[in-house]
């Protein structure tokens, strides 16, 4: 039997109002703190420029300096991780890890050495945002409701396109508002013409953010394009292959290419167990005390390789972790990643945007864009179009539906008696495959539809309209 134009647009309306209603709050969520994180340097600037600026100096204080400063003023802490100044006139941030456990970060002014002050990012507006856009605070619960949010704003975008296509030769209010209309007219005007001009954005937010979520970027993209020889480098690989010594773990504070990958192990060969952890001063195990390479020898052998300035620097994590810095500049193209044996002082990794697949090169400009880094402050603005976007979509849709809804009924669009088209279909069953807790959720959403009456099928409905 055929599906006539009215009854395909009403199971599209159907499919959008659904999609509308399960991600709407979300996407609130998510573009608010979308848009702090995207503004993340000028606001952290304005409320903590106690924090945040140093005096320009030739000379600075070395790293090793910097960490010996930090843990003297918190005694029993111990210094993880060291963010360099990206530019004169910027401090440096140093990760703690207190004596009772808690995450510090610390900003240091690099050309006196001076504590300046420490704050726990959790706390900050700008972490606070970070966290909530991520997992909701919610840790990997709040990770998957983000995707699962993320997999129906496509549909929402999809099914809203088909909605906005003029049918008959009509095109008021299809391109501009119009602005004499009233009441839920004109709202669907603002509706509509807005979601035709964010719409791309949007699901270009959608597409770039999702590798970051722990089932579809951590389960699904990561592994295969990884496999395949798309994603981390070849020469990523080489440890596992080793006779020299194990692989410890994969690697953190790095950017998405490398965050499966493998990292190769300190002191391979020199009898050093995992059964105490390193220190990067004096002191530690035996294994360490013997030969180990100090902070600011690290840090000679990197710069001696080329590394330029204002990287990331992670110290080892226990015996066979290694000093690892990692260079990520606002434009992906000048990441780098090196690895030094802590003993040794040996090079272990040096990867570069060159090295990465294609997937991974591709992820990472997409990434760098989604944050508003790219190409600055007007990168900043193009991707707040979209936040604003959603804000406007949102607030129109509810009106639209609170104005049409009968008192005390969720007013769902009605069903329409006329299979959905064999495309139409596959497209559907596409994207719950492409993206599985969205397929998941359908299904749930089509048991519950039909459970609670509002409708006896799904795919089938059994109203005309």
């Amino acid at each position: 039997m055929a599906t006539s134009p009215r009854s395909l647009y009403g199971t599209i309306w159907r499919w959008h109002f659904y999609a509308g209603l399960l991600v709407a709050p979300l996407l609130v969520i998510l573009s608010l703190t979308g848009t702090v994180y995207l503004f993340e340097r000028e606001i952290n600037d304005a409320l903590q420029p106690q924090l945040r600026v140093a005096a320009s100096s030739a000379e600075i204080v070395t790293p090793g300096g910097m960490t010996a400063a930090v843990e003297a003023a918190f005694p029993g802490g111990r210094v993880t991780r060291i963010d360099l100044p990206e530019e004169p006139g910027r401090t440096a941030q140093l990760f703690l890890s207190t004596a009772e456990g808690e995450a510090l970060r610390v900003f240091v002014d690099p050309s006196s050495g001076r504590v300046l002050g420490s704050h726990v990012y959790e706390g900050t507006l700008v972490g606070f945002a970070d966290r909530m856009h991520g997992s909701l605070l919610l840790g990997d619960f709040g990770d998957a409701v983000v995707e699962l949010a993320a997999s129906w704003t496509l549909i929402l975008v999809l099914t809203g396109f088909y909605l906005w296509w003029p049918r008959g030769g009509r095109m008021e209010g299809k391109w501009f508002p119009r602005l004499r209309a009233r009441r839920r007219p004109l709202w669907r005007d603002f509706h509509q013409v807005v979601g035709l001009y964010t719409g791309a954005l949007i699901v270009f937010l959608v597409i770039t953010g999702l590798p970051w979520a722990t089932l579809w970027g951590g389960k699904v993209l990561s592994p295969i394009s990884n496999a395949v020889g798309l994603g981390y480098p070849e020469s990523s690989r080489r440890p596992l292959q080793s006779t020299a010594g194990p692989v410890v773990g994969t690697m953190a504070d790095v950017p998405w290419t490398l965050r499966q990958a493998p990292v190769p192990a300190s002191g391979a060969g020199a009898g050093c167990g995992d059964a105490h952890a390193s220190h990067h001063h004096e002191g530690g195990s035996a294994c360490s005390a013997a030969s180990a390479v100090s902070l600011d020898r690290a840090v000679r052998i990197m710069a001696d390789a080329g590394m330029p300035g204002g990287y990331r620097l992670s110290l080892p994590r226990g015996e066979r972790g290694v000093y690892m810095a990692v260079a990520y500049p606002r434009q992906p193209e000048g990441q780098r990643t090196v690895q030094v044996d802590q003993y040794s002082g040996e090079i272990l990794g040096d990867v570069r945007f060159s090295d990465y697949g294609a997937v991974a090169k591709a992820v990472e400009l997409g990434v760098a864009l989604h944050m508003g880094r790219y190409f600055g402050l007007a990168n900043q603005l193009l991707m707040l179009l979209p936040c604003i976007g959603i804000l406007v979509l949102v607030t129109t849709g509810t009106v639209m539906w609170w104005k049409r809804r009968p008192n005390g009924e969720l007013a769902a669009p009605p069903r329409v008696a006329r299979p959905i088209p064999t495309g139409l279909l596959a497209i559907i069953v596409g994207l719950g495959v492409l993206f599985p807790l969205a397929g998941v959720s359908m299904l749930i959403i089509a048991t519950v539809d039909a459970a609670l009456g509002i409708g006896r099928k799904w795919l089938r409905p059994t109203v005309e309209p």
